[in-house]
């Protein structure tokens, strides 16, 4: 039988290493790795990509991010190319300018660096959106910067109360002064206008394409649902698995209401059952334990330092009540679902662990493979639970490096032996664990290739001359890769993808090099000629 597809002159990328120079893909399935016999499947109508010492390996899978957010914010008030406040201001004066029908003015992704003690004043806004309110979180979605109308317009003023959830910020005198962090950012983002069901499609398939022209063949959906005011995707889902138009292999996290308890449980059953179609699954759920470092909110066991150092009363936010989420944990495990966790702070990941090891207690074994999110700080002591548990690490490396986020708004607040123990991924490694890999988009790029940079040299892309962050929790470039493929299609339950063998699914990714030919420093410059899903080409680069 002739193959369809057939690639030659390698290297392969298999889980034998980089040995094979050829393989053969019949349907949607691989048939043959190997070498110059394979040239003998080629037949009259064979496609052959030769690879001309380019790397052929498995297609990238984002384990933990938000396409449809992402895609509504590039059609929006788009900030994440802006550095500093001058640059982020004169951004969002031009889009409203060029902008006049809109009601709102909507986006986001400023950097809370760019702005002193990472939150930024209505009057600024208010300097050049007067007329309109104005609605727009912050990189990491942690935190909304308003102006002035669009506090009036929430009627939030001075004797408001902090929501249970979020804080507002405020000033001197007690005033709002123009930054909502967590919970509190639904106060105004209830008010904005809601984007309809053709805004989220084209948005989906707008990331869609992005991400396909990185090499991501697959990902799961960190947020299924409704939360402080962003859409729920599944809708948009729903509808390109039905079309066809969803060619990517997408697992959706449905979202824990963080204000209910077990009662919503037999609400998650139904929604799994109605929102998986086609390549569409919805077989996890999204349990949000804390917050972020940046804004105080990320769950630590020891409080935060001060800006002298000295330590404050302030512990972070468990946002699920941290006695109950063992037996929620438990009942989700024991009904087949996926427990996918949000735990940036030490706290917070121990909390996770506990439940995990409870439902491991209760249940027995299983293959529901939990995975924790972000994992900002992890104690010593939680590392080595990972692997006895079978819990997955789900890394975004692109934030394991100096930068000024981390060093001006994290690094202080945490104190020395603290910081230390921030993304440990070589530590992880070491103990055993699995690590899966995301970027948590739009919350930073989805780059693939940028985050393996991170991992591997503990620098950002840029460099910029700052130093290594914590060495020690360097990991190979074999490593790196892995987590984005093989680690990642583990926690998707995509077992016949992830990796370059006879019988998996031909999800592939053809890079314009071979980055283990090239110093570590030039990884990020590594990009994507050819991506593959099930065989069939959903990008080019040479016809972008």
């Amino acid at each position: 039988m002739h193959a369809d597809l057939l690639f030659t002159g390698g290297p392969v990328l298999s889980p034998e290493g980089r040995t094979a120079t050829a393989v053969a893909v019949t349907g949607d399935r691989i048939t043959a790795v190997g070498h110059d016999e394979i040239h003998d499947l080629a037949g009259p109508r064979t496609e052959v990509v030769e690879l001309a010492g380019r790397l052929l390996l498995p297609g990238f899978q984002d384990a933990h991010v938000h396409p449809i957010p992402a895609g509504l914010e590039l059609s929006q008030c788009d900030l994440t190319g802006a550095r500093t406040a001058h640059e982020t201001l004169a951004a969002v004066r031009a889009y409203a300018d060029a902008h006049h029908e809109r009601e709102w003015i909507l986006g986001g992704g400023w950097s809370m660096e760019a702005f002193e003690g990472g939150t930024p004043t209505k009057e600024l806004l208010d300097a050049v959106v007067p007329d309109r309110p104005v609605y727009l979180p912050n990189r990491d979605h942690h935190g909304a910067w308003v102006n002035s109308r669009a506090l009036e317009l929430a009627g939030i003023g001075r004797d408001t109360p902090d929501p249970a959830d979020g804080r507002i910020e405020r000033d001197a005198a007690g005033e709002p002064s123009g930054t909502l962090q967590e919970g509190a950012m639904q106060l105004v983002g209830r008010l904005t206008p809601p984007a309809t069901a053709a805004d989220r499609l084209a948005a989906l398939l707008q990331a869609q394409r992005h991400l396909h022209a990185l090499g991501i063949t697959a990902w799961q959906d960190a947020l299924v649902g409704d939360f402080l005011g962003m859409d729920d995707p599944s809708g948009a889902y729903l509808a390109a698995a039905r079309d066809g138009s969803l060619t990517a292999r997408v697992v959706g996290a449905l979202w824990w209401d963080r204000e209910r308890g077990a009662e919503q449980i037999p609400e998650l059953v139904e929604k799994r059952a109605k929102l998986s179609h086609g390549r569409f699954r919805a077989g996890s759920v999204k349990l949000m334990l804390d917050g972020v470092a940046e804004n105080g909110t990320a769950a630590l066991l020891d409080p935060y330092l001060d800006k002298c150092g000295c330590a404050t009363a302030n512990r972070g936010k468990s946002f699920i009540d941290r006695g109950q989420l063992p037996k929620y944990v438990t009942e989700l495990d024991a009904l087949g679902f996926q427990c996918h966790f949000h735990a940036l702070g030490d706290r917070a990941v121990r909390d996770a662990l506990d439940a995990v090891e409870a439902a491991r207690t209760e249940n027995g074994p299983s293959d529901t493979r939990p995975h924790l999110a972000h994992l900002q700080v992890v104690h010593p002591e939680d590392v080595a639970r990972f692997a006895r548990l079978d819990a997955t690490a789900n890394i975004q490396p692109l934030w394991a490096a100096h930068e000024p986020q981390m060093d001006e708004l994290t690094i202080p607040f945490l104190g020395a032996e603290r910081a230390a123990w921030q993304y440990p991924f070589g530590a992880l490694l070491r103990s055993g664990a699995r690590l899966a890999a995301g970027s948590d988009w739009p919350v930073s790029s989805p780059d693939p290739l940028e985050g393996i940079h991170v991992a591997v040299n503990r620098v950002t892309p840029e460099g910029d001359g700052a130093p290594v962050f914590l060495p020690g929790e360097r990991i190979g470039l074999a490593e790196a890769l892995t987590a984005y493929t093989a680690g990642s299609a583990h926690v998707n339950h995509l077992d016949d993808t992830g990796r370059i063998q006879v019988g998996a699914l031909a999800d592939l990714v053809v890079l314009d090099r071979d980055p283990f030919d090239g110093p570590s420093e030039a990884i990020a410059q590594t990009g994507v000629d050819l991506t593959y899903v099930g065989g069939e080409a959903v990008y080019a680069a040479h016809e972008a």
